[in-house]
């Protein structure tokens, strides 16, 4: 049987439901997967919450979160070329990853770097392709440039620290709290700002008094206006959410939401064109017109974990029946790395 979380509807954790259903057969351009492990990232709890375009406009309602997984391939459609049953692979999915087995097509699905487990395969493609898309397709590094990345700990930002690193830029990593400062130092940043006991942008003018090339911000209202002034000129802003603006409970606050929605800032051509800099924004679930070019950043992104370039992130594990509690963790705040379910574990 296959065993997936399920949404019927937007709501809290009590609204992601464990399913069993009969297993999935296999087109003749996909291949079936055993999910060995797969990743939690925080816009899964945005689609709990009812709040993420791409799955109203894509999906819709009962959904099955989640962005990614890593496995072993257990049957193959009769078109299939590249893969085979006992293939360990890693797949990207658009909604679906929270499950036991998952039929996929065959181009969104890479062979796994030998020298990553399970859970660290299946906790790299949507951070390092949400980080490579922003370096790669938008702000086009040269060494020297220096970076602020905001929540340089998690996911997405410790992924950038890393690419930071390769692209031999200065990274300024800001975390939230201390137990945070060292993850983040190992993940290539080169100073560490820890907002709990820094005076924030303070610290910013110090390190980078003439601003800085990018700074990539998931925060929303909370830092927005704040990081596209610390832009130097040319400077690009990378805007890949808005945590600050959602709860960290579980429980929708729509007044604080609409406050904060009135409070972020619009920022002006006018201003932009005239100080040179630009924001931009990355959202992967709305880029599936562009398949090639993110397969091209798979391999990419492969090739360097094979070469030990890059290195996967702290990993926290849960078992598949514990989504809800892997949920309510990430949005806390409170998590380094990567969060990942595993379908074969005991809750």
């Amino acid at each position: 049987m296959l065993r997936k979380i399920q949404i019927d509807k937007p709501g809290g954790y009590d609204a992601l439901r464990l399913v069993e259903l009969p297993m999935p057969e296999p087109a003749d351009d996909q291949v079936l997967i055993e999910v060995r492990a797969c990743g939690v990232n925080y816009a899964d709890g945005i689609i709990r919450m009812g709040l993420y375009a791409s799955a109203k406009e894509l999906h819709g309602y009962p959904i099955t979160p989640g962005f990614e997984l890593a496995g072993v391939v257990v049957q193959a459609g009769s078109a299939v070329t590249a893969f085979r049953p006992g293939d360990e692979v890693v797949a990207l999915t658009l909604f679906g990853g929270y499950c036991s087995h998952i039929a996929l097509q065959e181009n969104r699905v890479f062979r796994k770097p030998a020298n990553l487990s399970f859970a660290q395969a299946a906790a790299l493609p949507t951070v390092f392709l949400t980080a490579w898309f922003m370096v790669r397709e938008q702000v086009m590094p040269k060494a020297g440039d220096t970076w602020l990345v905001h929540s340089a700990a998690g996911g997405v930002g410790s992924a950038l620290c890393q690419l930071g690193r390769i692209a031999q830029c200065e990274v300024i990593g800001v975390v939230g709290s201390s137990h945070k400062c060292e993850a983040a130092l190992a993940m290539g940043a080169t100073h560490v700002i820890d907002k709990s006991t820094q005076d924030l942008w303070r610290e910013v003018e110090r390190l980078a008094p003439n601003g800085c090339q990018a700074v990539f911000d998931a925060n929303g209202v909370s830092t927005l206006k704040q990081s596209y002034e610390h832009l130097a000129p040319m400077g690009k802003l990378c805007i890949y959410g808005f945590a600050s603006m959602l709860p960290n409970n579980g429980r929708l606050n729509w007044l604080k939401m609409a406050y904060d929605w009135l409070r972020t800032p619009r920022f002006s051509p006018l201003d932009m064109t005239q100080s040179n800099r630009s924001v931009l924004a990355a959202n992967l679930s709305f880029l599936s017109e562009h398949a090639g070019l993110l397969r091209a950043g798979m391999r990419e992104l492969l090739e360097l974990f094979e070469k030990g370039y890059l290195s996967a992130p702290p990993i926290t594990e849960f078992a598949l029946a514990d989504a809800a509690k892997a949920q309510a963790s990430i949005e806390s705040g409170k998590t380094v790395g990567k969060l990942v379910l595993i379908p074969g574990a005991i809750a």
